[in-house]
């Protein structure tokens, strides 16, 4: 099986032979965040007079968002006569992210690529995607538009790195078919004490349905939970990397998680949520709104949606991914992928991809677009993401920054909840595995900020 470097070895190879003068060729920033000296090498130019600026991106969509993705490749290349973008699909957000490991060992990276919430960061440290600021005064582009609880996710030290464009909250959605039957009223729960009463309402007693699912962790249920973490008044780690996993509120929200499942048995943690949804198994379950297009497209009921549940607070994070541009490609390259950032995320068509998929509209003008009000009025769950938009916030370091952090959490939750172990215990051996994770991490990260 072929070895997959880790960000470590990444960042070693990257910096190997010319020091820290190597990440600042990629295109990083110097000490402090402050621009790197005008000595180093600048990327190579590609000037083609009379021709097209061709560039590759890699995406990460399959199925009616994948197709959403190539519609928006094929509108930027017929909108104009300078660049042409040739799209390549690489699999999932973690397939992306490795393959992008592999290529830049072996040289032959993309020049703008799709990377998800909890991948770019790594790539940022090991100075493998550019500085994007320079690149938007030249094509014009307004980071000011853009939602900020969405663009500041993607900024260090004042300078921007990965731009909105795939960007998603969870949602609660719920079978209205089967509300209805259970006598519910036709709305999400306000709070989980509420819907623990209305739980065993939803169950079948002879276990063909439960009433809510959980993903595994290999379905981002360590997304998901961060939110309830929150709500509880917990979280996952500090801003400085100090883990909070044995936090008694986080341990409060990780039983709570047992408890539905194996205490009162009105939910089950399953790895196929969406389809279980669409097919009965579960009446509810908290999902991404990138999710929403495709659950309504292919729903035998009405689909309902609502904000998250709150507990003692109200928490939902953010997620999905962003575009970056490859620190290696050159100076043109680098111009024209920006040129297509600027394209897939501008008012109008940040518009046709929220339509098209379920997921925000990153640019705030978007949402009083003639097109995206009479959408919302025609299509009111859409709206109940953008209005839950403002209540969130970014998620803990302690998934999206250390690496693996969300499996580490993930693989934690599954024994709480599959093994019915306790979660002081387990989230004690997760807290260390978090902290020794993140040590490397403060490393890198005062090698590259100072």
């Amino acid at each position: 099986m072929k070895r997959t470097l880790t960000r470590r070895e990444l960042l070693r190879l990257m910096m190997a032979g010319s020091g820290a003068a190597v990440l600042a060729a990629c295109g990083g920033q110097g000490q402090g965040g402050q621009p790197a000296p005008q000595a180093t090498q600048a990327p190579a130019v590609v000037s083609q007079p009379g021709s097209k600026v061709k560039i590759t991106y890699w995406g990460s969509f399959s199925g009616n968002l994948g197709e959403a993705e190539q519609a928006m490749v094929k509108s930027f290349n017929e909108s104009q006569n300078e660049v042409e973008v040739e799209y390549q699909f690489q699999g999932s957000y973690e397939e992306t992210a490795q393959k992008f490991t592999a290529a830049l060992q072996a040289n032959t990276t993309p020049d703008v690529i799709l990377l998800s919430d909890v991948w770019w960061f790594g790539f940022y440290l090991a100075g493998a995607i550019t500085a994007l600021d320079d690149l938007a005064k030249q094509v014009n582009l307004d980071f000011n538009d853009y939602e900020p609880v969405l663009l500041n996710e993607g900024v260090r030290k004042g300078v921007h790195y990965w731009i909105p464009f795939a960007r998603s909250t969870p949602l609660f959605y719920y079978n209205k078919a089967i509300w209805a039957e259970a006598g519910l009223p036709d709305r999400a729960p306000e709070t989980w004490a509420e819907f623990s009463e209305w739980a065993p309402k939803l169950v079948k007693s002879d276990g063909s349905r439960a009433a809510f699912g959980h993903p595994n962790g290999a379905s981002y249920i360590a997304w998901l939970f961060q939110g309830v973490v929150w709500q509880f008044g917990g979280q996952y780690s500090q801003p400085d990397f100090t883990m909070t996993m044995t936090d008694p509120n986080t341990l409060r929200a990780a039983q709570f998680y047992q408890d539905t499942v194996v205490k009162h048995k009105w939910a089950v943690l399953n790895a196929n949520l969406n389809q279980d949804f669409l097919g009965g198994a579960i009446a509810s379950m908290m999902a991404s709104t990138g999710a929403l297009a495709g659950i309504q497209a292919n729903a035998t009921f009405p689909v309902g949606v609502g904000f998250l549940p709150k507990e003692t607070n109200f928490g939902c994070p953010t997620g999905g991914a962003g575009l970056a541009i490859v620190s290696r490609a050159p100076a043109e390259k680098q111009l024209a992928a920006m040129k297509y950032i600027a394209f897939a995320t501008n008012t109008v068509n940040a518009g046709v991809w929220a339509r098209s998929t379920g997921y925000m509209p990153v640019r705030i003008s978007t949402k009083q677009t003639p097109e995206m009000v009479e959408f919302f009025t025609k299509n009111p769950n859409f709206k109940t993401a953008v209005d839950q938009l403002p209540k969130t916030r970014a998620q803990d370091a302690a998934r999206v920054f250390v690496r693996n952090g969300d499996q580490i959490i993930g693989k934690g939750l599954e024994r709480i909840i599959v093994n019915g172990e306790a979660p002081s215990a387990v989230f004690a051996a997760v807290n260390e595995e978090l902290t020794q994770a993140a040590k490397p991490i403060l490393e890198d990260l005062k090698a590259r900020e100072g």
